[in-house]
């Protein structure tokens, strides 16, 4: 497999601070022990999604890559176990729909509370932990992510800007992230109400 292909969709006027930084494998752990299969829940960026070393140690099987053009190479890791890839696509700025946006919250929920065992002829797979990722972990992803915490984790978040406070101080981001565009997407999905908050007994 040749690990050396280039990355269509890869912007090339990054920050030089956060080109440093998406150079390096990011992997922070936000939520533990999450739904029947007791999973956590990583947020990452590129690099960490195509290291295989840091996910296994991590026993992360599966990925969600919010990125669009932007897609991690098929990986197998030392034990065997292909990552499992699912992607759904933004742009980091104005342009996306608020279903797009729900859609990803939706299908994280899906990924963390349950496993699809697959069949006999699909590649070798076990029930593991989840990346969460972009290209570098801190607008759309984050944006993602704060949207699950505050519509599935109402007992530690009240709200979608507590999550957002939560993850700006964890990962640790400016006030500038996530970018402007991501956070008028994450209000128009509340303000349409596209996300049914989970009460605490269901």
């Amino acid at each position: 497999m040749n690990t050396n292909l280039p990355h269509h969709g890869l912007p090339a006027d990054v920050d030089a601070t956060e080109a440093k930084e998406d150079a390096q494998t990011v992997l922070i752990p936000i939520v533990e022990g999450y739904g029947p299969h007791q999973k956590t829940l990583y947020l990452g960026n590129l690099t960490a999604a195509e290291d295989a070393d840091a996910l296994m140690a991590a026993d992360i099987t599966e990925s969600l890559n919010v990125s669009i053009n932007i897609f991690p190479l098929p990986l197998v890791l030392p034990d065997g176990t292909n990552i499992r890839r699912t992607q759904i696509g933004m742009i980091d700025g104005p342009g996306n729909s608020p279903w797009l946006l729900a859609s990803a919250v939706m299908a994280l929920e899906g990924m963390m509370h349950g496993y699809i065992a697959g069949k006999p002829h699909y590649p070798q797979h076990h029930c593991g932990n989840i990346l969460l990722h972009c290209r570098g972990g801190r607008s759309r992803s984050v944006t993602v992510l704060a949207l699950w915490l505050a519509t599935f984790c109402p007992e530690r978040f009240a709200s979608f800007e507590a999550a957002i406070t939560f993850l700006r101080q964890l990962r640790p981001l400016p006030q500038s992230y996530p970018l402007p565009g991501m956070m008028a997407l994450a209000d128009a999905v509340i303000a349409h109400q596209l996300l049914a908050r989970r009460t605490q007994e269901t």
